[in-house]
């Protein structure tokens, strides 16, 4: 289990970079966020969404860039990271700096109005707490998943989600609680279609392989699930772009394998696709990208 990051006091002033490098030296895994509190695109192709990804949604676009270009994913702690030329540019037009909850090993409760914090200095635990433009930032120790909309008014941001650095807030940092881990928990939901065995084929590769580590693969197709799992309209055109753009990340060197896309048909599936479309998006966007 990640251990959870102190939220530190004595690092709230200065410039972005150099706020970022201290709480990166202290265990937090931090990027660069826009006015728009978006984060940049973490190389020169992906900047300005070009593209294609949705980096407000940590979710990759079809680019064949070596590092983890967005949101969540682009948080780090390595000096030699945030402070590389690669990050120059996105530093001098930082608005914000943004951080990875889950890598910290802390959980943000995102309180948006008056309404939600009242339910929740009413219900939940007291802890760190960090005033937000419009309503708080209720910070407990221990990771969980990251589920937006819980309540009206509520989010909870910790894996594959970020947040705002905000300063350190007030109060003891408490450990995270049983109510907030049920607020994730979703009803069961009726799955439309049983998922059937992949008869899609798997690109051959042959070509150079970007990945650093097995690690990097494994996260991709992890968040190719999220963002099949969290569509909430257009599942169709949602299946395609998420598998153009894991072909497009992973499909020329040959790492990908057969259980990696009965993942990625069994999260379509579960939203309702049927086998027959899920083969169809994985063709179309192999012809796409010439495979």
């Amino acid at each position: 289990m990640t251990q959870a990051t102190p939220i530190r006091r004595d690092v709230w002033i200065g410039d972005h970079l150099d706020v970022a490098l201290r709480l990166a030296a202290g265990g937090l895994p931090v990027l660069p966020l826009r006015a728009d509190k978006r984060p940049f695109g973490n190389c020169r192709a992906c900047d300005d969404l070009a593209c294609g990804g949705r980096p407000n949604m940590a979710t990759p676009g079809p680019c064949a860039c070596p590092w983890p270009c967005h949101g969540w994913a682009a948080a780090t702690t390595a000096p030699r990271v945030i402070g590389s030329p690669q990050w120059a540019a996105a530093w001098r037009r930082a608005r914000a700096i943004g951080y990875h909850p889950g890598g910290a090993g802390v959980t943000v409760v995102d309180l948006d109005n008056a309404t939600a914090v009242q339910w929740a200095r009413t219900n939940l635990p007291p802890t760190t707490t960090v005033p937000t433009t419009r309503g708080e930032h209720w910070i407990y120790r221990g990771a969980m998943r990251s589920v937006n909309g819980v309540r009206e008014g509520v989010d909870i941001k910790s894996t594959m989600s970020y947040a705002r650095w905000l300063g350190p807030g007030t109060g003891a940092l408490a450990e995270l609680p049983d109510i907030v881990h049920a607020l994730a928990v979703k009803k069961p939901t009726v799955v439309r279609q049983t998922p059937q065995a992949v008869t899609a084929a798997v690109p051959a590769g042959g070509g150079e392989c970007r990945h650093r580590s097995p690690a990097y693969l494994e996260r991709g197709i992890a968040m190719a699930e999220q963002r099949i799992a969290d569509a909430p309209s257009a599942v169709h055109a949602t299946v395609y772009r998420t598998f153009l753009a894991v072909l497009s990340a992973h499909g020329r060197c040959g790492c990908l394998t057969d259980s990696h896309v009965v993942r990625l048909f069994t999260a379509a599936q579960a939203k309702g696709e049927s086998p027959r479309h899920c083969e169809d998006a994985w063709s179309n966007a192999r012809t796409a990208l010439g495979m």
